[in-house]
């Protein structure tokens, strides 16, 4: 039983830190990152189609993004779809690729940047805690039903702030490298 919550509870802490880590990446730094237009969906064949499903993005050097469709007459769809996603991106087409350069952030913008990524970092270690009170409230039920002792129940809400712990540090792990990337000049 206290296996079963243990594991789950495990699982839901990763998929925290890894939703964590996916809005880190969403935060423009100076640098280019295939990360900040690959999500987006394009009008192609009658169907609202992903980038990365009609199109190579790359990024030949680290101010530029490049994105070359497969089919020539999606290149203005997929120019639309850039501008219409307002990502303070815009777009060079040149009717076989996509150019799109990154501006490398100013001091002030860059510390703002960092604002915004200790805050994500703040909601990845918030849903990790919350995660661990609703596995430390399933503990204690399990001991109300005496299903195990008080002995039990404290080893196992012990194992579940260590494991908590653990998690947590990710997130600081995964902020601290994001930081160095947007202070980077």
């Amino acid at each position: 039983m206290l296996k079963d919550i243990h594991k789950q509870a495990q699982e839901q802490m990763k998929r925290a830190v890894e939703a964590a880590e996916r809005d880190l990446k969403t935060l423009r730094t100076g640098r280019a990152s295939t990360s900040f237009v690959e999500n987006l969906t394009v009008p192609a064949y009658g169907a609202d189609t992903p980038l990365k499903a009609v199109a190579t993005v790359s990024t030949p050097d680290a101010h530029t993004i490049q994105i070359q469709p497969w089919d020539r007459n999606l290149a203005g769809a997929i120019e639309k779809a850039i501008l219409a996603a307002n990502l303070g991106l815009t777009p060079n087409n040149d009717g076989r690729v996509i150019r799109i350069n990154i501006p490398v952030p100013t001091e002030e913008r860059r510390k703002e940047l960092v604002k915004v990524a200790h805050k994500m970092a703040e909601e990845g270690r918030v849903a990790v805690r919350n995660i661990r009170r609703h596995a430390n409230d399933e503990i204690k039920a399990t001991e109300k039903r005496h299903e195990i002792s008080e002995d039990d129940r404290t080893k196992a809400i012990n194992e579940m702030q260590k494991m908590t712990d653990d998690f947590i540090k990710d997130v600081d792990v995964l902020l601290v490298a994001k930081e160095k990337e947007i202070m980077e000049v």
